[in-house]
């Protein structure tokens, strides 16, 4: 690290309750403290905010030296960004009113029978955009979860695990929603990633910081928790 004393690294993110939370200016969650403990031990600062999830990966995908998270590691991604630490695992799927019993899906091919809402620039958007559905992009995942109580759209895409905490940002019960449908590829890992152009004393030094703590009990337990 001789060439530069602890730089303030430009992270961004997305708002998503439990691991991306906003109180204030201060951005917080289980993904967050990984990160932040990264940071801190590759003795360096950052400054993390949250954006709509559109705005984040485009900041990531042309800004040297900007950083994402969560960002799901996929095949088509994986040329386009350097990966530092898996730091949430998603499990995600359709989610509906609990009270929408006309609403049914047992597969893929069913789901396409409903108006569903994803988040701009999401992978949620780029798989179910690859098997010919129809799609109401929204900015972020808080629009998503509004037009669904609307009735706006039938559907939206979720992790089971987060929805109490979205449900008690937005002031309503988790009972009002039901997680039905699992999606087989939604379930990756979500990642601390870089733009191609970060400077390498700077990639190399966060990825020695991930191998020291990767085995430490506070990252394991920020890694599974909900």
């Amino acid at each position: 690290m001789s060439s530069f004393a602890q730089p303030t690294l430009v992270v961004v993110t997305e708002f998503s309750p439990p691991h991306q939370t906003q109180i204030g200016n201060k951005v917080g969650g289980f993904s967050t403290d990984i990160v932040t403990m990264i940071v801190n031990e590759a003795n360096m600062n950052a400054s993390i905010s949250i954006y709509p999830w559109a705005r984040a990966y485009q900041m990531v995908s042309r800004q040297k030296n900007t950083l994402i998270y969560s960002l799901a590691r996929t095949p088509e991604r994986e040329s386009l960004f350097h990966w530092i630490a898996p730091i949430v695992h998603f499990k995600l799927g359709f989610v509906k009113l609990a009270q929408r019993d006309d609403v049914r899906v047992n597969n893929m091919q069913q789901a396409k029978h409903y108006k569903i809402a994803v988040q701009r620039n999401d992978l949620a958007y780029t798989v179910l955009n690859n098997h010919g559905f129809d799609l109401l992009l929204t900015p972020d995942i808080q629009n998503s979860y509004h037009l669904l109580l609307a009735k706006k759209v039938d559907l939206i895409i979720d992790d089971e695990n987060y929805i109490p905490a979205m449900s008690k940002h937005i002031g309503v019960s988790p009972d009002r929603f039901s997680f039905i449908y699992a999606i087989d590829e939604l379930n990756v890992d979500g990642y601390l990633a870089a733009n191609l152009d970060i400077d390498p004393e700077i990639l190399h030094a966060l990825q020695q910081a991930f191998l020291k703590i990767k085995d430490a009990a506070k990252y394991k337990a920020l890694l599974e928790a909900h």
